[in-house]
């Protein structure tokens, strides 16, 4: 009987596999370094031995879930394919004008990203299409294939087609893409109606040449890892994991692969909110620390924020505007440059800095005797006490601590400091920058920070979550069980996301509402057969409205969740009303007498997959918990190690309690306590640590 599930999450430092059994709720993890010459490589040992502890047979797997920065890498690194842009005569450098912004407006070198494309390999031809929809010219044909075997003899491997105004008339790009393919069949091809149907020209066409880039890539990469996971026997079909939250079949993603840009931080955030409901954790701080970032996400009534828009490859990492706009949903997150290989140095100043430069997993942090010779967090956190040299990664790892003490030494001498003095020195600024990113993120979001817990996932997350959670000032830190494989978790039990986007641009006055409706009803029959190529019930299908509205005579829009439908001419005050309600709420008060207008409107589709509903669960306890064994830990409360007990978090049962300080290991991350701090077992297997009414442990 097929009644497990297999999720492969590919991150910068480790791939972390973990087969689900969708009746019981139970897991069995691995975690393997990233292979980034031949990801798949890492994949398949790590299925290879997972599949083989828990004795699980090939045939026994239902779903296999994937996601994967691998796309992501490919655009920052610029490893994507020799890319080609055809667009509407006269337009070919939108790409490069973009919106004429410069992201800081002092900065007398700054320099903005270079187009994916360069100029000599973006033509333009013959056509116009009106924004209204109007052909004023007709698509010359002949001449779309002349620019089109141009390209080819340069040495272009993948085309984007991006006509002006094609959001409001498909016709031309439709018309393009079929001449293109009977003439060319081995070109890989991207056109903005498939991948960004919507008003805008630079966004979309930033969007359209970002899928082709890395198209290619997209449809080896997953062709090869299909193929190897059928190779062992196992029959279900490959799903990838959206920027969204959503699931797509391989094919699907191989289609439009930019929506799988941000993949992997997707699954994180959604397993946070999946495992924090189970105890009463409607508004939690999802918070994922892995070896080369970390992440963090604001999760309202069980569910992650969702954006419409985010950049890739910025040049610099937390500058808007530094990077390449992309138009795909996505789950809104921050990403700060703090992870296990952050690398820690002292700056002109002699202050001491750590990251957002990583060691990743090649050559890794010093401990990993990989060839890395340069202090990381990582290392800090072995001398520190936290993290167990014998037992890291589940024993799966040996570590040489002379090669950590042979990292940290330099550095501390260069600060005057003794080695355990520049390790807490690292662990203590990387906590504060996360904190710090933190603090900013959850302001612009005008949210007060005392309302959430923060719930901590990714292998190095739950070592820092407790210093974290004390400098936000936060009472409650939530750490699910398998904490460091919860984003491949997360792929698992998470609710499965399709979003189809359409353009109306009209005020609301010139509406024709029967139109209106039937370009919902078609959005939604679109999002279900997605959903049905994924293997789950259509039917079943959660479906949400929703539209971008604004008023008249402004740049921006507000995405607003609508009333369910169908439409008709008296549904117009519902919807102005639902708009008016969220402007309110974002902005205090509404312009008077002002006109409002649609400019996209939006559809999604959620189900959930099997199993995702059945708690993990732990026993109740019948004594009290047992520390495996002690060793010494260091905190900046003592200023020396002294002994701590060390707990194993199979042995944790329902009810348990522990006071800090402790440590609780598990085979994909650790758990650090601080001292004063309380910690208790819940029914749904997470320990729930408490804190003081200022932040300080209770």
């Amino acid at each position: 009987m097929q009644r497990f599930a297999l999720g492969i999450d590919i991150g910068g430092t480790f791939t972390d596999i973990v087969v689900y059994d969708t009746s019981t709720g139970r897991q069995s993890s691995h975690k393997e370094l990233t292979t980034h010459d031949a990801p798949s490589r890492a994949v398949m040992s790590a299925i290879d031995r997972v599949m083989a502890q828990a004795e699980i047979p090939a045939a026994a797997i239902a779903r296999v879930v994937h996601a994967t920065t691998l796309f992501t890498n490919a655009l920052i690194e610029r490893k994507g394919a020799v890319t080609g842009l055809i667009t509407t005569e006269g337009f070919r450098d939108t790409l490069e004008i973009g919106r004429e912004r410069k992201f800081e407006l002092y900065d007398i070198t700054i320099r903005k990203p270079d187009p994916l494309v360069p100029r000599n390999r973006r033509l333009g031809v013959t056509e116009r299409i009106r924004a209204d929809g109007t052909v004023v010219t007709p698509l010359d044909e002949p001449a779309l294939l002349a620019a089109t075997e141009r390209l080819v003899r340069d040495g272009v491997t993948s085309l984007a087609l991006v006509f002006l105004h094609s959001y409001a008339n498909p016709r031309h790009e439709r018309q393009a893409l079929d001449a293109i393919q009977k003439h060319f069949p081995k070109l890989a091809l991207s056109t903005s109606i498939e991948g960004a149907p919507e008003i805008r020209e630079y966004e979309r066409t930033s969007t359209t040449v970002a899928n082709a880039y890395i198209k290619p890539l997209a449809e080896r990469y997953l062709s090869t890892l299909a193929d190897e996971i059928a190779r062992r026997g196992i029959t279900a079909p490959l799903l990838m994991m959206l920027s969204n939250g959503g699931l797509a079949s391989a094919s699907e993603a191989k289609r439009s692969p930019v929506q799988l840009l941000e993949s992997g931080p997707a699954a994180g955030a959604l397993a946070a909110a999946t495992l924090g409901a189970k105890d009463g954790g409607s508004h939690v701080l999802a918070f994922d620390m892995g070896g080369t970032t970390a992440k963090l996400s604001v999760v309202d009534d069980g569910k992650p924020k969702i954006a419409y828009a985010f950049e890739a490859a910025r040049q610099k990492r937390f500058v808007e505007g530094s990077g390449l706009p992309i138009r795909i949903s996505t789950i809104e997150l921050i990403e700060i440059g703090a992870g296990g290989g952050s690398l820690a140095h002292l700056d002109a100043m002699g202050l001491l800095k750590v990251g957002p430069e990583s060691a990743g997993s090649e050559p890794g942090p010093a401990g990993y005797g990989r060839g890395g010779t340069r202090p990381t967090v990582t290392d800090a956190d072995l001398w520190l006490g936290y993290l167990n040299p014998d037992y890291f990664a589940g024993g799966t790892m040996d570590i040489d601590m002379a090669a950590v003490r042979h990292a940290l030494e330099p550095l501390a001498r260069d600060a005057g400091l003794s080695a355990t003095e520049i390790a807490w020195g690292i662990h203590d600024i990387v906590n504060e920058n996360m904190a710090n990113a933190a603090r900013v993120h959850i302001a612009e979001h005008g949210k007060d920070p005392r309302r959430y817990a923060l719930l901590s996932t990714g292998g190095a997350g739950p070592v820092h979550a407790c210093h974290v959670a004390r400098k936000l000032g936060l009472r409650t830190l939530i750490v699910p069980r398998g904490a460091g494989v919860a984003s491949a978790l997360g792929l698992l039990v998470a609710p499965a996301r399709v979003d189809r986007v359409a353009t109306v641009a009209r005020e609301v006055d010139q509406i024709d509402w029967h139109a209106l409706e039937a370009m919902f009803s078609r959005l939604e029959a679109d999002a279900r057969s997605i959903v049905a190529e994924t293997g789950l019930d259509p039917a079943s299908a959660v479906i949400e409205r929703i539209a971008d509205f604004r008023y008249v005579g402004q740049a921006s829009e507000l995405v607003v969740s609508l009333p369910s439908g169908p439409y008709g001419a008296e549904s117009r005050r519902r919807l102005e009303a639902a708009f008016e309600a969220s402007y309110v709420e974002a902005f205090t008060r509404t312009p008077p007498n002002a006109p409002v207008e649609i400019i996209n409107i939006r559809v999604t589709a959620s189900v959930d997959p099997p199993g995702s509903a059945r708690a993990l669960g732990v026993p109740t306890a019948t004594t009290t918990a047992r520390a495996k064994t002690s060793r010494p830990v260091y905190f900046a409360e003592w200023r020396e190690h002294r002994q701590t007990p060390v707990f194993d978090r199979d042995d944790l049962t329902a009810g348990i309690r522990i006071e800090g300080p402790a440590i609780v290991e598990e085979r994909s991350s650790t758990l650090v306590i601080a001292p004063g701090c309380s910690a208790e077992v819940a029914a749904s297997g997470n320990v729930i640590v408490t804190f003081g009414q200022d932040g300080n442990a209770s």
